[in-house]
């Protein structure tokens, strides 16, 4: 690559990181104005953070949002954990393309689509819209995101593994616990990272399942938003891109720990051999 192309793509790269980041900083850079909008800044204040944890409604859609991300992601990690699992063992391959493609299906549905239909469905069952519908159906679309992540790392593993350990003696739960987790514990970790903050953005599916009182941020935020700009939302914006950035410095620590503790592994290994 010549020097040109370098330096065209950096800029490129500088632009696109531009676009995508010039608003949140925007919101941020206002959630510390003392005026009551965003027309323009009239001096520096802690006062909406301040209205934001005084806001005892907020707190509890908060504590909900989180506490609906935690389960719906540790529900759709195991889930699909075993999926990925089971999706592997298929040897036909026809089969194992056609589970693939069912598996796909919400990966690519539109999102509106995926929260009309849970409507429905609960709707026809007699569930009341709430937080189990709401969870429900983060569980549901979380899922194929944890199996597109988990199978790669299954077909990386080679299959002498388990029969070796099949010839020592090893039953099924040992197979599963001491041989398939430690090398798929990477993708699972990525798979419930990911269904996480789907689970937390969330805004189209969530809309069309929550009901008797329950919200989410997302809900609540677009709620706000259409009855006037709040810089309490802004605060609260900010609050979620921080959040977002130590989840994400955390996964990436978390990620060196894994892989650092794997090549030890690998190099002690190579001298006890």
């Amino acid at each position: 690559m010549t020097e040109k192309h370098t330096w065209i793509g950096k800029l490129y790269l500088a632009f696109a990181f531009a676009i995508l980041y010039t608003p949140i900083f925007y919101l941020v850079f206002y959630s510390f104005n003392s005026g009551k909008n965003m027309s323009g800044f009239k001096g520096f204040t802690w006062s909406h953070y301040q209205t934001l944890f005084a806001d005892s409604r907020l707190i509890i859609i908060v504590l909900q949002t989180f506490l609906v991300a935690i389960l719906s992601a540790l529900i759709a990690t195991i889930v699909g954990s075993l999926g990925a699992l089971g999706i592997y063992q298929v040897r036909r391959r026809h089969t194992r393309n056609l589970l693939l493609s069912l598996n796909n299906i919400l990966m690519v549905s539109p999102d509106v689509i995926i929260g009309a239909s849970f409507l429905i469905l609960f709707t026809a069952m007699g569930i009341a819209l709430g937080f189990g519908s709401v969870l429900a159906s983060h569980i549901a679309f979380s899922i194929p995101i944890v199996v597109l992540l988990v199978l790669p790392r299954l077909q990386e593993m080679d299959y002498a593994m388990i029969d070796a350990a099949r010839d020592l003696g090893a039953n099924s739960w040992q197979i599963l616990s001491r041989v398939i987790l430690p090398f798929i514990l990477p993708s699972v970790f990525s798979g419930y990272f990911m269904a996480f903050t789907y689970s937390l953005d969330d805004f189209a599916v969530t809309f069309f399942v929550t009901g008797n009182g329950f919200a989410t941020l997302s809900v609540e935020i677009y709620s706000r938003a259409r009855q006037g700009i709040n810089l309490e939302i802004n605060a609260l914006s900010a609050l979620m891109f921080l959040f977002s950035i130590i989840l994400i410095v955390g996964y990436y620590l978390l990620n060196q720990y894994t892989q650092s503790r794997r090549q030890r592994r690998q190099k002690d290994g190579v001298y006890l051999k």
